[in-house]
């Protein structure tokens, strides 16, 4: 990664409740703070499958990682969220499931409420004037090939392919999976998850990813996680 930093708008569960300590000691990183948080030790072999969501730390996606478009900055960025977060309602959306989504593992909604679909489509729209266009790297690794027409087109215009219709709100816990290893992570990981609390959206989280001084990318932080209705 080289050039500017990238910022992602995130649902980030409460720092100290229960979801937030389960999602950071999954991932072994906690993103409201950048501390390195350990492995249960029932589940110690963890680092081996989670490299990719660790970078993000724990957190489900509203609003994909972009870089800012010229003459866009960070202030503005971070206005344009509280204001939306200000105006925004909670978002009941009921209790959690490990599952396998794709080759992945990750907490997603038993049934999703349509106001979920709508705030994350909303979050889409209101941010679109911040971000740079992709380029042609950002695309290649996008894997536009492995895509459907329909998904090829939302990444041109959006660019992330899972929005919209494709939208599906999950808080991902491991790294892509071969076929056989899936079921008994999600196994593991559902005993370890356990009976949760219903979730509900209560927050907009902004986030950064700087880049290291080798040119490499760094993990994401959040800069600022803000309350709905003020």
């Amino acid at each position: 990664m080289t050039g500017s930093p990238r910022y992602a708008l995130y649902f980030t569960p409460r720092p100290g409740s229960d979801l937030a300590r389960f999602g950071s000691a999954v991932l072994g990183y906690d993103n409201h703070t950048g501390a390195e948080i350990p492995r249960p030790g029932r589940l110690a072999d963890l680092p081996g499958v989670t490299g990719s969501p660790r970078v993000y730390g724990f957190h489900a996606t509203l609003k994909a990682p972009m870089r800012l478009r010229a003459g866009a900055t960070e202030a503005d960025l971070l206005e344009a969220a509280a204001t939306l977060a200000a105006d925004h309602p909670l978002v009941s959306v009921g209790p959690l499931q490990v599952a396998t989504l794709g080759a992945f593992t990750a907490l997603i909604p038993v049934a999703a409420p349509p106001e979920l679909g709508l705030f994350a489509a909303e979050c889409v729209a209101a941010f679109e004037p911040f971000r740079a266009p992709l380029t042609e790297a950002e695309i290649v690794r996008r894997r536009p090939e492995r895509l459907s027409p329909r998904g090829r087109a939302l990444l041109a215009a959006w660019g992330y392919p899972h929005v919209f219709e494709e939208f599906r709100f999950h808080m991902t816990l491991t790294d892509a999976l071969p076929e056989a290893d899936r079921a008994p992570w999600r196994e593991r990981l559902a005993a370890a998850y356990g009976e949760a609390e219903p979730l509900t959206l209560d927050a907009l989280s902004v986030l950064r990813q700087d880049v290291l001084p080798d040119g490499g990318a760094g993990r994401f932080r959040v800069v600022q996680r803000l309350s709905f209705g003020g």
